[in-house]
């Protein structure tokens, strides 16, 4: 009689459950939510005390925990273990943007130029081969945090300037400026990329007193590639 109870009770609380999970299911497509990823690689980064926090609802608390040990790795190039470490962020949090850029900035910019810069590797083919997989992880990062964050001009605005500055492909970077340019809370597109291109101060951009930089020889070919 008691099982009998027992199953009638967990039965009734799985039908209430229903729609409340519909509600949260709808709610995550409609944010862009991908949900985490809580399995036994994350068990084991984290340790059993953090998983445990994660899966209680802590997640923000141990992704910010995992964020000063990324600093801490970065003060000590430890390029290897801020990897992981941004990893396992932004599985733990991947609607927060401030995670995906720094990852990718990281990455892209300071592991790529230690690379490059590396007096333990003689051989150049070496160093421009480990520079250029670093420019795949912060690419990686970056498209990544758009598809978790499909809404936001800050991540298409990041992985334009990686193609502009490390790629040097300004067709690929035009076409990203563009994208973040179409989103809600985006500045203008021909300001942003310009400002970025040259190296000017938006605000002067955006008041119209273009930096001599800018000249006509200059600004209206690349407003050509835009429009």
């Amino acid at each position: 009689m008691r099982t009998i109870i027992v199953l009638a009770v967990l039965i009734g609380l799985g039908f209430l459950k229903l729609p409340i999970e519909r509600n949260l299911a709808e709610l995550h497509r409609q944010e862009h939510f991908r949900g985490v990823e809580f399995n036994f690689d994350l068990r084991e980064k984290l340790g059993q005390l953090g998983f445990v926090a994660a899966l209680s609802g802590f997640r923000a608390i141990v992704a910010d925990g995992l964020f000063i040990q990324a600093y801490t790795a970065w003060e000590n190039t430890e390029w290897g273990r801020m990897l992981l470490l941004f990893r396992h962020i932004t599985t733990l949090q991947p609607r927060v943007m401030l995670f995906w850029d720094t990852a990718a900035w990281h990455m892209a910019w300071n592991a790529s130029v230690a690379a490059m810069n590396d007096k333990n590797q003689p051989r150049l083919a070496l160093r421009v081969k480990a520079q250029r997989e670093y420019f795949a992880l912060g690419k990686d990062f970056l498209e990544r945090g758009i598809n978790n964050n499909p809404d936001r001009p800050d991540l298409y605005e990041a992985l334009a300037r990686l193609y502009k500055e490390k790629y040097k492909d300004h067709e690929r970077a035009s076409e990203f400026y563009a994208k973040a340019a179409a989103l809600p809370g985006a500045r203008p597109l021909l300001t942003r990329l310009i400002a970025d291109w040259f190296g000017v101060d938006v605000n002067i951009l955006a008041s119209k007193r273009l930096s001599s930089r800018c000249n006509a020889v200059t600004f209206w070919p690349l407003a050509g590639l835009i429009f």
